[in-house]
Parts: C-alpha cells; sequence; structure tokens
C-alpha cells in the first residue's frame, strides 16, 4: 500500500514553526484571552474607583429584557 503525503498550507507550516521557536507562546495566548475575552467587564469592580462612582454605576445599570431583539412599541 502506498503511503499518502498530507497537504500542509504554508500558514500551517508558519504556526508549528512559530510554536516550535516559542514553546511558551501558547501560554502568553491562553494568559491574554483570559485578559481581554474570558470575562465579563465590569466596571463596578474596578478597584481605582472611589465608592461613589462605584455606587453610581452600581444603581444605573438596567435589567436587559428577555428578548433583546423585540423593541417596546
Amino acid at each position: 500500500m502506498k503511503k499518502q503525503i498530507e497537504y500542509v498550507s504554508e500558514m500551517t507550516q508558519f504556526i508549528r514553526e512559530l510554536h516550535a521557536q516559542r514553546p511558551h507562546l501558547a501560554e502568553e495566548q491562553r494568559k491574554a484571552r483570559a485578559r481581554w475575552w474570558d470575562r465579563a467587564p465590569d466596571p463596578a469592580l474596578d478597584p481605582n474607583l472611589d465608592p461613589a462612582e462605584r455606587q453610581r454605576l452600581v444603581e444605573s445599570r438596567v435589567r436587559q429584557q428577555g428578548y433583546v431583539y423585540q423593541t417596546r412599541s
């Protein structure tokens, strides 16, 4: 039986070489994703805010309606 040659795109080759040269890259990507995407932004939890501003943010929240695409008439 003849062994088939698997096609590997230039982009895949580049990514594999990049990860081989920088083994810590995957961990850095996970940290960056966690920092920017894997959490809900909540300005009320910002430790740099003064208590009055934090309270204003908490009180000014508006509850989202059940079906967000339906407009109220």
